[in-house]
């Protein structure tokens, strides 16, 4: 996997968003922040476009997308906010200059898919955080922690235990993101491969029987046959329908992964919370589940 290049102060950080519709105030925080830093902030021509939910029309989006990873000037693409669209505009892009001279793709949520494609196809990694649009809601851990992977640190996160956690010890490329989005992308060219690998998986707004089918269908697909281990981020406005469904998305999560042996480790602080520590999609790390209070510990190694 190529890693793109770190930054340093004085580097350009882009905004575009191939997703839902943004305002200027949505993302003053945000530039503010990235300014105090000590980076330069370029806005897309289109960025605050309305096209009904979506910010712009799918050419807007995919213009925006595409000028910024043509832009030699761009080190960093930040993403304003997910929602959905990206997946509306990933076939128009073309990634052969971000192959050629490689920089940092980020966001979370719809932005998966942006991970899957580009950790999948073109084998350069890129940075699951906090987006533009969260940022003003996200803890100092998820802002710190995003300017540390920028700028190449490594980093070391310790869970609170979990009973459903399974002990073990791996080591593996890290892969994977929004639940919704990964199955999604299933039998397309941007379906990710777990070979191996961890599979970080996250999600809100979603009904029990979504994540037990969705779990169920990655499990059928052979996701997650050769798991090296599985991380489990935060999954908030869960619901259920009037008659309850039986089980908790954990148990769900669980119950799917029981006829293998990798370390399972729950209570990850990333995902659609205050909470969303920055991951490095096809980054190498390192997962420890204690045998004895089952909490964990996950390490980054640039």
């Amino acid at each position: 996997m190529i890693t793109p290049p770190y930054l340093n102060a004085g580097d350009t950080i882009g905004i575009v968003a191939p997703a839902r519709k943004v305002s200027r105030n949505d993302i003053d925080f945000a530039i503010r922040w990235w300014e105090e830093k000590g980076f330069r902030v370029v806005l897309g021509k289109h960025l605050f476009n309305e096209h009904f939910q979506y910010a712009g029309t799918d050419k807007e989006r995919a213009e925006d997308l595409q000028n910024m990873l043509d832009d030699s000037s761009i080190n960093a693409i930040f993403c304003a906010r997910g929602g959905y669209g990206t997946m509306r505009i990933i076939d128009k892009l073309e990634f052969l200059s971000c192959i050629i001279e490689p920089k940092w793709i980020c966001g979370f949520s719809d932005i998966t898919a942006l991970h899957a494609h580009i950790n999948k196809v073109c084998d350069i990694a890129t940075i699951h955080s906090a987006m533009p649009y969260t940022m003003m809601q996200n803890n100092q851990q998820s802002l710190e922690t995003l300017f540390q992977t920028l700028i190449g640190e490594p980093l070391v996160y310790e869970c609170k235990p979990h009973p459903l956690n399974r002990a073990g010890n791996c080591s593996g490329q890290l892969t994977g993101g929004n639940l919704s989005i990964l199955y999604a992308l299933s039998g397309s060219v941007s379906e990710i491969d777990t070979t191996h690998k961890i599979l970080f998986i996250e999600d809100t707004d979603e009904y029990l029987y979504h994540i037990d089918r969705m779990m169920l269908h990655l499990k059928r697909a052979g996701k997650l046959e050769k798991l090296a281990g599985l991380l489990v981020g935060s999954f908030t406005k869960i619901r259920d329908n009037e008659t309850a469904f039986g089980s908790s998305f954990e148990q769900i999560i669980r119950e799917h992964c029981e006829e293998y042996d990798f370390p399972i480790a729950f209570n990850f602080p990333a995902g659609h919370g205050e909470q969303n520590v920055a991951l490095t999609m096809g980054g190498n790390y390192i997962l420890e589940v204690e045998e004895t209070n089952l909490s964990s510990i996950f390490t980054f190694i640039p």
